[in-house]
């Protein structure tokens, strides 16, 4: 009952099958697409019409993670697949980015692609895969798709390339590099990476850009099997009276307009002129037709040419006068400035400012009973180390609703944490679990870049022990045929009129995060050593200017809690828990600090109050010390009787005081000379069968 069509090829030493025909047959376009063991099935649907009134084209992308397919239940108390984890919400902007800029201009019908991971092997990661799939599923579509794209990861082990690494490698590889493109060129890039250089940065993306080429052939060749005759599509031609109207009464003024200094001041001289010009238009176009009332669909119009307008206006300007809408060079950076210590109670705190954009970033220092538990299809584990972003309205100048992160939250976010993340110190060296939270208070471009020199700040004011600053940049591009301009520290402008945003950020010595889009279907090698060496440039600029805020770890603040790590033996864990926890929650009572015991012996205590944490060190060891022969205890009696007193040395560990051993004069009767509740220090004489021996007079 099916017309299976199926294509295998070998990709990094492994089967990459494609198959069509026999799983969700209604859908526009549907791959079912197998690596190793790992199915993911790529589906893409499309409206049946344009969408009304729509001037830009309403893609949605869903990365859904089933739980069944790695054998696993879903968490939590229903049992069943809800929202998106944050990795899936990630991985749907990853297979987003490289798939919208492959439609034509114009092209506003509704399409859906939904990737549903169906079998995870634990080996075959299905983020790239994805890219892939999705790309499959459209060219066999009738969507008038621009591909093929294709995507995959690249790792790095002792200089050498790793294609579609495992988990397993990725946690050995000084590089996980996510690259998607065409046959000509490539179109997104996600990295992290170990301080890596420009160089070889470079070279590890042409190397994913050789393994993409092949997977396009690899799409064609399928197609060919299974495609379908493609939608017709030509963009609408705009109205002429409207086109007739902006060409000779708007466009000599908005080109005054698009170049006033400031975001709001430039964007209130739009938008007055654009009023003003539609009132003129209105009257005219009315008696002109012999009208009453504006057609909606002719005020959409004329609003969405004036933008196009303006739009070519601003990348004229760049691209062949090199002045920018706020006056700087192409390879000048925005005005900047760093502090510390912002936020007096923090742990630790920063503001970073360029030009417009503004964070004020926070570092809190926690327990490992603060980590994040991460659950995915891979094996769940703890994060130490993680950084939120938020960008309230407020910080555009507009009102709007607080609602939880959205895709842009969590990606924005995700890229910031991978930055800083190469550069924070291990556990065994700074025990504490690390949060940064970054506030977006302005923003006028790259804010993410913001967080990232903001969040290399509050680490170091709060005394977290990185290597050294971390900073971020965000580069555009303006391409126009052969000709093109790169821009250094593009502004929110350059970004939504350019062609691509390609955020770099690293420390003096390499890159430690990478973040590529582009609007057009993709650039070249040349365009991307330019973009590399002039984000150099820029964030060795940037660095001098957080290095003179604060050039390494400050002390802890006095208000910020203490760790102290001890390893005690595996076989003194239970007698310090005590029996059903109560010697362990005794301990945290008295002393109110947090106490954490790993099944390996590893205890670490938490406390704000510097007392209270030696009290809580003494009382552990109580419980896990051995009494030892001439070592001198605090002690208190517990017991008298004629022949001595019972005191407690250490919780649970009591030793006898003999009357001939508490003082050099004769003792006639022990309670002359002492009662319960005395506490003084008393000498370990002997420990023979177990028994402890005290002595007073033997102190002096």
């Amino acid at each position: 009952m099916f017309e299976e069509k199926t294509l295998e090829m070998q990709l990094g030493g492994r089967t990459l099958k494609a198959s069509t025909g026999k799983f969700a047959r209604q859908a526009a376009g549907a791959v079912m697409l197998q690596y190793g063991e790992t199915m993911l099935l790529c589906t893409a649907a499309r409206s049946k019409g344009p969408r009304e009134g729509a001037n830009f084209f309403p893609l949605t992308v869903d990365f859904v993670e089933k739980y069944y397919a790695a054998g696993k239940f879903p968490g939590g108390f229903n049992k069943r697949e809800a929202r998106p984890s944050t990795d899936a919400t990630l991985t749907a902007r990853l297979i987003d980015r490289p798939i919208r800029p492959m439609f034509p201009d114009g092209f506003n019908y509704d399409v859906h692609i939904v990737n549903t991971v169906m079998s995870y092997d634990g080996k075959n990661r299905a983020d790239a895969m994805g890219i892939t799939g999705s790309s499959m599923a459209l060219a066999i579509s009738d969507l008038p798709f621009l591909g093929p794209v294709a995507g995959v990861v690249v790792g790095m082990k002792d200089g050498e390339f790793i294609i579609n690494p495992t988990p397993e490698e990725l946690k050995e590889s000084e590089l996980d590099l996510a690259v998607a493109g065409t046959k000509e060129a490539i179109n997104m890039v996600e990295a992290g990476a170990a301080e890596v250089s420009e160089e070889v940065m470079l070279k590890a993306i042409m190397f994913a850009h050789e393994n993409i080429k092949k997977i396009c052939d690899f799409q064609e060749e399928f197609v060919k099997l299974a495609g379908k005759e493609k939608l017709e599509f030509a963009k609408p031609e705009v109205d002429a009276d409207v086109k007739a109207f902006v060409d000779a009464n708007v466009t000599a003024e908005l080109k005054e307009a698009v170049v006033v200094m400031g975001k709001h001041a430039r964007q209130d001289a739009i938008d007055a002129l654009e009023a003003a010009k539609l009132e003129v238009f209105t009257e005219e176009y009315l008696a002109a037709k012999g009208l009453e009332e504006m057609p909606a669909e002719i005020v959409a119009e004329f609003k969405n040419y004036v933008h196009d307008v303006e739009k070519e206006l601003v990348r004229s300007a760049i691209l062949y006068d090199k002045h920018r809408a706020d006056g700087r060079k192409t390879t000048e950076l925005r005005a900047l400035w760093s502090e510390v210590d912002t936020l007096p109670l923090t742990h630790g705190s920063a503001m970073f400012t360029r030009g417009e954009t503004q964070a004020i970033v926070a570092a809190t220092l926690g327990t490992k009973s603060d980590e994040q538990l991460v659950d995915g299809l891979d094996e769940e584990y703890y994060k130490k180390f993680y950084l939120h972003y938020n960008f309230p309205p407020y910080s555009v100048g507009e009102a709007g609703f607080m609602r939880g992160p959205g895709r842009r939250e969590l990606g924005h976010g995700s890229l910031a944490e991978r930055a800083l993340s190469y550069v924070m110190p291990t556990e065994e060296v700074f025990p504490y679990t690390v949060r940064v939270v970054s506030e977006i208070t302005e923003s006028n471009g790259s804010s993410s870049q913001a967080s990232i020199c903001g969040g290399s700040l509050a680490l170091m004011s709060a005394g977290v022990p990185i290597r050294e600053h971390v900073a971020g940049i965000a580069m555009g591009l303006i391409k126009e045929g052969d000709e093109y301009v790169v821009l250094t520290d593009i502004q929110g402008l350059e970004d939504h009129l350019g062609d691509m945003d390609f955020k770099v950020a690293g420390t003096k010595k390499g890159i430690t995060a990478l973040q590529m889009d582009i609007k057009i279907t993709g650039i070249d090698e040349e365009i991307m050593t330019i973009a590399l060496k002039q984000a150099l440039d820029a964030r060795n600029e940037i660095l001098a200017v957080m290095n003179a805020a604060i050039s390494e770890p400050a002390e802890m603040k006095p208000h910020v809690p203490r760790i102290h790590q001890m390893v005690i033996a595996k076989d003194k864990i239970a007698a310090l828990i005590g029996p059903g926890g109560k010697n362990i929650k005794g301990i945290i009572e008295t002393t109110g600090a947090t106490v954490d015991i790993d099944d390996d012996g590893k205890v670490s205590i938490y406390s704000a109050d510097l007392e209270a944490l030696d009290q809580t060190i003494t009382l552990v060891n109580g419980y896990v010390k051995d009494v030892e022969v001439g070592e001198v205890y605090s002690g208190r009696v517990v017991k008298i009787a004629k022949f001595g007193a019972f005191m407690e040395i250490l919780p649970g560990k009591e030793g006898l005081l003999h009357v001939s051993e508490i003082s050099k004069e004769r003792v006639a009767n022990v309670e002359d000379v002492l009662k319960e509740g005395d506490v003084f220090d008393v000498k370990v004489i002997s420990t023979e069968k177990g028994k402890i021996s005290l002595s007073k007079k033997q102190l002096g």
